[in-house]
């Protein structure tokens, strides 16, 4: 979904599937980026299903862990700069304030704690690096709630205690493509501008797609699912000349016109 976005954002890029290019393969990944010869890299790959990833951590981590280490070593042995996308789940939840990028982060998922290891290791492996904090994806081309939602008929339950930042997967991938410029390091938030929960969220794309749903609130308690999920996740960016993304309603609308448009 962001990889589709940042391959049209960009004008001159080389983009690889997960078939082309499996970044656990060191080696593999070592080769592609030598036969590529890049200015910059965007490592759009990750393992996603946050569920799944309770069951199966050794998976989520080598891909989003050991896998972002292997394109962020391929890219500094060229001198390239490494951009790579990280997410609200490293943090706890707790707080009650938007995050920013000083803020300490403690992962409560498998999920979390596979991304984060991604920062440690693009980190370590490439001085030439922005680690980009997103979160709530969604967009055309992949699994997301706003997809979900809409694929959905009423009477519906949605939690309502959960409160993050929806971001627009084309807005997003503008800012990627920006940011491999280079002209900002270490670790940065960008998100859609705003907050709401997940009810919220869920109200604002049926109106907006004039659906007439029944759609109630409910608690995380009662709608379990096996990851943890952030009870409060919105993300800030304190870094100077940071991108800033629209509203996420603004998002919600664009990404409803593009969908009108590919239907």
């Amino acid at each position: 979904m962001l990889g589709r976005d940042v391959m049209a954002a960009a004008d001159d890029a080389v983009g690889l599937t997960r078939s082309e290019l499996d970044v656990t393969d060191a080696r593999a990944v070592d080769h592609a980026v030598r036969e590529a010869r890049p200015d910059a890299v965007v490592n759009c790959a990750a393992y996603t299903n946050v569920d799944g990833a309770e069951a199966d951590e050794a998976t989520a981590t080598a891909v989003n862990g050991d896998g972002a280490g292997n394109v962020a070593a391929a890219a500094a042995a060229l001198g390239a700069f490494v951009v790579q996308p990280s997410t609200d789940y490293v943090f706890d939840g707790e707080k009650r304030e938007p995050y920013i990028e000083t803020d300490p982060t403690g992962p409560r998922s498998a999920y979390g704690r596979s991304k984060l290891a991604g920062e440690w290791a693009v980190a370590e492996l490439n001085p030439r690096h922005v680690i980009v904090r997103t979160s709530w994806l969604f967009g055309m081309g992949g699994k997301n709630f706003a997809n979900t939602m809409l694929g959905l008929d009423g009477p519906l339950k949605v939690v309502d205690d959960q409160v993050g930042s929806p971001t627009y997967t084309a807005h997003l991938a503008e800012a990627l493509v920006e940011l491999a410029g280079g002209r900002l390091t270490g670790v940065v938030h960008v998100a859609g501008a705003g907050e709401c929960s997940w009810y919220e969220f869920a109200r604002a794309i049926f109106e907006r797609a004039e659906r007439d749903v029944e759609i109630a609130p409910c608690t995380t308690e009662e709608y379990p699912r096996p990851a943890p999920r952030p009870k409060y996740s919105v993300l800030r960016s304190a870094v100077p000349h940071a991108p800033a993304l629209p509203d996420w309603r603004d998002g919600l609308e664009a990404y409803l016109m593009e969908r009108a448009v590919a239907r």
